[in-house]
């Protein structure tokens, strides 16, 4: 080990991390400074809303760290759909430890109660966070993991696996860097990974070729998007939020081009199904997405198949031919000029194949969230309270957290992150009794067609019961 070269985050910081020496990311052949892991940082993957979210609750607990970005910039995934406006309002996006940071430095904080677009986060909370002299010398951009494993162990030793560090393998400026972490945090999200259109979720050579005609995501409509939906007949395949939102974005495009046709292709048993809460959701701007594309439904606005499962795509001339089952029964969408997919997004594990996982098999979950969030057992888009204690793996302080830890599961939201890595923080600088309690509180969704509705004590398993431990930067 004497002749390997280790890169690892060297604050030389006091205890409240205000001051930092300028060389921040020191080499180290130390033996000993390896084997004292107390001394090495917690290594977090994207600096997105949760990654920075973890930033800034390791700073309240004076714990070493380094951000990972692997984008140019933080937040990079957020810029991608920074033109959509989310349903949650500033209150449930804004992490406690980040706020409490940010006031201190005179940060102006937003009406709770108004709806920010993806592009208002990023400029009005994230870089401002980023920018924080106790967060931003510990941020790497344009710094991509590309393996993570434990130092000089391979998955399949157990050997004093437990006293090893972790190290990632960094690609930066052309070089591939290794960074070694007393424990990480995988917050680099699903985004990158979108899941294909086929039922069969699996990715064929056909719908790659036709990457000319489908857009997976919620386009924009700019000017040049709108020359390319516009008068066309256009497919949205999904029923979740996302998918909504890209059917009122293209209804309001048709109210000015009536020659627009939209399609919805749904796999849902009935099309009532995606419409959610609507009036009874806690989040009146979720609930209001559900009772508008309600409205454009029975207007005939939107031709809808539903249940319908594609099976295969046929290219004819400039168009596309799906073709596929409904209701059971075979039938074939004919001259689509573009598709527009929102089926949602799955993990990729690739970077982590050295790590000792728990990971639940059907929604690639972690294990002991998958009852809390399986579309198979309920709807609901409401979760527990959970922390540190679920998110565990067999690799202990390895922890998935944000988007991801949900796998393919569609229900997650912002504020679940921010309590997973609050818990997490707690755990790691030895506080263990406050990692146990929770904090989260979400909104009810109005809808949730569980199987067994309650549990013993009659209580629903979509409970958001919480406890109201102070976050410690408060």
């Amino acid at each position: 080990m004497e002749n390997i070269e280790f890169e690892i985050v060297n604050s030389d910081c006091s205890a409240s991390l205000e001051c930092c020496n300028e060389s921040r990311v020191a080499e180290v052949q130390n033996k000993a400074s390896i084997a004292n892991q107390s001394n090495l940082p917690v290594a977090i993957i994207g600096a997105g809303p949760v990654g920075l979210a973890a930033a800034a609750e390791l700073v309240c607990r004076n714990q070493r760290f380094i951000l990972l970005e692997a984008g140019s910039a933080v937040s990079q995934n957020v810029r991608e759909w920074g033109h959509v406006r989310l349903f949650s309002p500033w209150q449930y996006n804004v992490n406690k430890a980040a706020k409490s940071l940010l006031n201190k430095q005179g940060w102006k904080t937003p009406p709770a109660d108004e709806l920010p677009s993806g592009n208002e986060i990023v400029e009005q909370y994230l870089e401002p966070l980023a920018e924080l002299p106790e967060i931003k010398p510990y941020i790497m951009l344009n710094s991509k993991v590309v393996a993570v494993s434990k130092l000089d162990t391979d998955k399949m030793k157990s050997a004093n696996r437990e006293q090893q560090p972790f190290v990632l393998y960094v690609e930066s400026e052309g070089t591939t860097k290794r960074i070694v972490a007393r424990a990480v945090m995988d917050a680099s999200g699903t985004w990158s990974n979108p899941n294909p259109l086929y039922a069969s979720g699996v990715w064929t050579k056909e719908e790659r070729a036709l990457n000319e005609h489908i857009f997976y995501g919620i386009p924009k409509m700019n000017e040049e998007n709108q020359l390319k939906y516009k008068e066309k007949r256009v497919a949205v395949v999904g029923s979740g939020h996302s998918a909504i939102n890209t059917l009122l974005e293209l209804a309001t495009l048709k109210e000015a081009n009536p020659e627009t046709v939209l399609y919805w292709i749904l796999r849902k048993r009935n099309v009532e199904e995606a419409y959610g809460g609507q009036e009874n959701d806690q989040l009146e701007a979720r609930g209001e997405l559900g009772s508008r594309i309600h409205q454009l439904v029975i207007s005939n606005q939107i031709k809808v198949f539903t249940p319908f499962r594609i099976e295969e795509l046929i290219q004819t001339d400039h168009q596309i031919q799906i073709s596929g089952t409904l209701n059971g029964e075979y039938t074939q969408i004919s001259g689509i000029d573009q598709l527009i997919v929102n089926t949602g997004s799955r993990p990729d594990f690739s970077i982590i194949n050295e790590i000792r996982l728990s990971i639940d098999p059907a929604t690639e979950s972690v294990e002991a969230l998958a009852p809390l969030i399986d579309p198979n057992i309920h709807s609901c888009g409401t979760v527990r309270p959970h922390g540190q204690k679920e998110l565990q793996h067999h690799e202990k302080d390895f922890y998935i957290v944000g988007m991801k830890s949900y796998g393919r599961a569609p229900t997650f939201l912002m504020a679940t992150g921010y309590e997973q890595v609050r818990s997490i923080a707690a755990y790691l600088s030895g506080d263990v009794e406050t990692a146990a309690k929770v904090e989260l509180e979400l909104p009810e969704t109005g809808v949730c067609s569980l199987i067994n509705a309650t549990n013993s004590s009659g209580e629903s398993s979509c409970s958001t019961s919480a406890s109201t431990t102070p976050s410690c930067c408060n």
